[in-house]
């Protein structure tokens, strides 16, 4: 072997080590099938609570934790899938560096929420939910390609805006749930899992 084969040996073995360090299987549609959940729960919350003037925070609790749980099983879904077309395991190195840098600040910020949650501050809750996800997102953006990066900065616009205009909230997390992740799913999927 000369000198040329060698160093492109050691180009193909960077690649793969590059490749193998980012998570690819994140699949669009998971984003798309959270952005459509987001929008049916916004409806639903909208006609029984916002119309009726019967405004609950248990009810608009419960309905962003099914929303979460079916979000969180529908990614799970379809990154297997997409990890399956690949020809790739789902559950990698990668993974488990995208999860746990995702769960460090989510942890952390959920604590919060929670305590803001036991000592009924709801005001205080709305804006630092879409804060949190917004900089789980930004920081395990750079396991993603950071395919996430666009998503975390737009949450955590949303947190801004709900801040600075909290008897609007309502619809900026209908935009920042709902909209943003179907946009940016379509994005994701179009960009990454049609090649």
């Amino acid at each position: 072997m000369n000198k040329k084969d060698y160093l492109k040996d050691i180009s193909h073995i960077k690649t793969l080590m590059g490749r193998s360090s980012l998570y690819p299987s994140l699949s669009g549609l998971s984003s798309v099938y959270t952005g459509i959940y987001c929008l049916i729960g916004a409806v639903y919350f909208y006609t029984t609570q916002i119309t009726t003037h019967t405004l609950s925070p248990n009810v608009a609790i419960a309905i962003f934790l099914l929303l979460v749980g079916m979000s969180l099983l529908t990614s799970i879904y379809f990154t297997k899938k997409r990890a399956q077309e690949l020809q790739e395991k789902a559950w990698t190195h990668s993974t488990k560096q995208l999860l746990t840098t995702f769960s460090i600040t989510f942890s952390i910020g959920a604590a919060y929420i929670l305590v803001l949650v036991f000592q009924e501050k709801y005001e205080e809750l709305i804006p630092m939910v879409p804060l949190v996800y917004g900089l789980s997102l930004l920081h395990a953006a750079k396991h993603t390609e950071n395919m996430l990066r666009p998503l975390g900065i737009a949450q955590v616009i949303i947190a801004f805006l709900c801040m600075l205009f909290i008897e609007q909230s309502f619809w900026f997390y209908t935009v920042g749930f709902g909209v943003i992740h179907l946009v940016n799913g379509l994005i994701i999927y179009y960009t990454y899992d049609k090649k």
